[in-house]
């Protein structure tokens, strides 16, 4: 699985050279963003990545989640749509609201990306949800967690999206979607992303205590920032908010992973700093973002 070429050091001066398209004027102009998650046992992770998508810039903001935790969110998230789904008896989304002209597949088509997956439980009712969604979709996708099912079931479940896709997967995640031992992929972390990245055709953002993220085209970037602090529960769901808001402003899906990853680890670089190298929260990531794009595009 070995990595087969170098990688790029993921630094700001790397970033200016390769900028974000423009912000436009209006929040239609920044892309509208739909995360579909959660549960009544995982509420918060919807929450963290819809907050992240906007921080990172996104315009519009909607949300599908479960009916139980729905006015929750609604109220957490004034700035958002929030769709009620039915329920599965495991806190999960029945995966019966993913039926062709349904409200949630109308909300996900029309949406410039779609994060799928954060916070969601019940693997064999994510998977078949998605399964029903996605191969209908023609937009930029973001699967992340449990939102990857399908992906392990069969790893060409995106090649219709022709690259507009993005995988955000843990070391564990990365090790289940391509069938490893987690000890192999921590040893080479760059190949394993290479190569999900390779046989999915999406854009790979995987990491632990450094980041690596791969392209279908073999192209690889090492991202350092961030540190162990980042290895905290909820900020995987930062990440991949980030990077869903960065595709719904129109970045390509390889750019707004790279961007995306190192947005997420110098937001906890700000945070070692000013709370401590361990400690702080993920909830406390999406709010150093802003500055951080200030930072990187001065």
């Amino acid at each position: 699985m070995g990595t087969d070429r170098d990688a790029v050091t993921v630094t700001s001066t790397v970033l200016r050279e390769w900028p974000l398209p423009p912000p436009g004027t209006g929040k239609e102009a920044r892309g509208r963003t739909v995360v579909v998650g959660g549960s009544a046992k995982t509420p918060g992770a919807v929450l963290l990545a819809a907050e992240s998508a906007l921080r990172s810039g996104a315009g519009k903001l909607q949300v599908a989640t479960t009916a139980s935790t729905a006015p929750a969110l609604g109220v957490a998230l004034p700035e958002a749509l929030v769709l009620a789904l039915p329920e599965t008896a495991e806190g999960g989304i029945d995966p019966v609201c993913g039926q062709q002209d349904d409200e949630l597949t109308r909300l996900v088509e029309q949406a410039g990306a779609a994060l799928l997956g954060v916070g969601a439980v019940g693997e064999p009712d994510v998977r078949q949800l998605l399964e029903t969604v996605v191969p209908r979709l023609e937009n930029t996708v973001v699967l992340d967690a449990l939102g990857l099912a399908p992906v392990t079931a069969d790893v060409t479940f995106l090649h219709h999206l022709q690259g507009q896709a993005v995988l955000t997967p843990n070391l564990n995640e990365l090790s289940i979607v391509l069938g490893a031992d987690e000890d192999e992929i921590t040893r080479d972390v760059g190949g394993a992303a290479l190569e999900l990245a390779r046989r999915s055709r999406c854009a790979v953002a995987a990491g632990g205590g450094e980041s690596w993220i791969a392209a279908p085209d073999g192209r690889l970037w090492r991202d350092a920032s961030g540190g162990a602090g980042l290895g905290v529960s909820g900020s995987g769901d930062v990440l991949a908010g980030i990077v869903t808001g960065l595709c719904a402003r129109g970045a390509d899906p390889v750019q707004a992973a790279v961007w995306g990853t190192h947005l997420h680890g110098r937001a906890g670089d700000r945070l070692a700093s000013s709370v401590g190298r361990l400690g702080f929260l993920a909830r406390e990531l999406p709010g150093q973002v802003p500055a951080v794009l200030a930072e990187i595009e001065v």
